[in-house]
Order: C-alpha cells, then structure tokens, then sequence
C-alpha cells in the first residue's frame, strides 16, 4: 500500500477528495497527531466515537485511533466498512485482557454483572454484559443494584476509581494501560511547586495516588469539559497529551502543561500506539479502502448487545 511521501497540504486536499467522492467520515480520538485532528470529521472520546459511529449515514468510517475502536464501530455498523489507517495500532490495555483468560476469570465468578471498559478486544466484550467508558462508567455502576456482585475489567486503576466514589466493592480484573499507569507522582508534585495556581487533571486510568492529588478525575472528554468552563489559567494534564491540541484549540487563552511519565526525560506521556497513525497513512488507508475491520459474525452479534446497553443507559 506504500507510496511515497506527500506534502501535509497535498494530502488534506486528497483526503478531503476522497471523503466526498466516497461519502466516508473520519474520526479521530483526542490522542491522535494534531495534523490527524485536524482534518477529522468528527474528534471526541470512546464514548463519542461510538455514539457518532452508531448514527452516521456515511458509507465508509475511517477509525483514527487504535484497534478496538474499529472494532467497535464496525459492530454498531455491520454494513459499513470501517478502516483503521494502521493494523499495528493496538492498545496496551486491551492487550492486558486475554479473552480466555477472562473468561476462565468470569466463570470463577458465577453470580456476577460483567461489566468491562470499551478498550477491549470484541471477543472480551462478547463475555460482557455492559460496555463502560470512562465517561459514562460510574454513571451505569450507580445505575445497578448496590447489592449487585459485579465483575469489573480489564483496568484495575478506573475500576478501583469507581470503587472508591460508588461505595462498591467490584472485583477487579489486574490490567493497566501503559500511558496511565507510568505517570510520575513525584515529578508532578515538583511541577505543582513550580506552578502553584495549576489545576491537576488526572484520568481515572491513572493510579490511585495521582487521583487523590486532582482537582478533576475524568475522563478526557470531561477534562476537555471542565477545563472550558473552569476559572483557572493553568492546568497539568495528566493524560495522554494528545488532548491537548484540543484543550489549546477551546481555550487559547489558557496554559496547558503535559504531565511527565516516570521513565521520560521529557514532559510528555504519549502513546506509541496511537501515534502509528500518520497523515500520509490516512490518505492511503481511504485511497485504496484498506486495512478494513473484518468481524466475525457471531462475536459480533454477541458484543453488539452491551455496546447497546451501554448506548441505553448512558442517555
């Protein structure tokens, strides 16, 4: 599919060639290359993407972002052909839940509500009741019964969140993403001291320590939220730092400030993952309408129902 490289200028004219010769929409998580956001139909978060991808009349989506969200609109949209721009985006925290192995875990359990985070393979949500955000997931823990037993995977750092601000006492599955699980508590500490007016946005996939330390837990749609009609002028992002192309764009009077990972000597955290995804990639992917996302049929049908259910309850 290679072809050589071509100006940024020379591809968005393409690209947006394409989109209309071809009625497709581009989306694009927050996470993704500025240059990515930019020419984007539509940007946002899981739960977003999701609901946009289940309502859009275009025939072709091209999923910016990584494996499971392709995954999960080419089940909400059966008909369409959904693209990624790269089959090597995957995501550390999907990788962390082996569907076997959880499984084996689930009917250790027997009795319980499944409830598991939308970075996840089709084949886990097929072992699953409701599909969670980080946006909506407290919302549908509360909506359950409190005396109902409830399974909660694959992230131990957001289930362990909920826990914490439902009152409830999930069993959780040990997995973690890479990106928010290597954020430096110390190193945030030092630039809180030298930015003392600094709010800290923490997402509720980083661990609990960094939580405790927020002004605002949330997730990067809910940052992106408070951040706009918060008072402040400064803020620490503890996330990915690709949503702060976004927060610049919503609040261009405002300083944002990328929180540093433990292991980086730079202020940054990014994931490798999700910048896979070039330009140059999404033109190619929409040219030649491949990788495309392929499901099979039954698991499809099974992870199909609590993708809805979440959809229903987080209405």
């Amino acid at each position: 599919m290679g072809s050589e490289t071509k100006s940024v200028e020379w591809l968005r004219e393409e690209i947006n060639k394409l989109k209309k010769e071809k009625n497709a929409l581009v989306m694009a998580h927050y996470y993704q290359r500025e240059e990515i956001q930019e020419i984007a139909d539509f940007i946002g978060d899981s739960l977003a993407l999701a609901r946009q991808a289940a309502k859009t009349d275009a025939d072709i989506i091209v999923m910016c972002g990584v494996h499971f969200m392709g995954e999960t609109a080419k089940i909400l949209c059966p008909e369409k052909k959904v693209l990624i721009p790269d089959t090597k985006a995957g995501c550390s925290l999907a990788d962390s839940c082996d569907p076997v192995e959880f499984k084996e875990f689930v009917d250790s359990h027997p009795g319980h509500t499944v409830i598991s985070y939308v970075n996840t393979s089709a084949a886990v949500k097929a072992l699953t009741d409701i599909v969670v955000t980080s946006g909506n997931a407290r919302q549908i823990v509360e909506k359950l019964p409190e005396d109902e037993k409830i399974i909660f995977g694959p992230d131990r750092n957001l289930g362990e969140y909920i826990n914490s601000v439902t009152g409830r006492n999930m069993l959780l599955w040990k997995g973690a993403c890479h990106v928010h699980d290597r954020f430096s508590l110390k190193k945030i500490i030092e630039m809180k001291k030298e930015h003392p007016d600094a709010k800290i946005l923490v997402h509720p996939e980083c661990r609990r320590p960094l939580q405790l330390i927020a002004d605002k837990v949330g997730s990067t749609a809910a940052l992106l939220d408070f951040a706009q009609k918060d008072d402040s002028k400064e803020y620490i992002v503890v996330t990915e730092s690709g949503i702060l192309f976004e927060m610049r764009n919503k609040c261009p009077q405002k300083t944002f400030l990328a929180a540093p990972a433990e292991d980086s000597e730079c202020q940054c955290n990014e994931c490798d993952f999700m910048k896979i995804n070039t330009l140059q990639k999404v033109y190619e992917c929409l040219r030649d309408e491949t990788p495309e996302i392929i499901m099979e049929k039954e698991i499809a049908e099974k992870a199909v129902k609590p993708i809805q259910r979440m959809l229903e309850m987080s209405n």
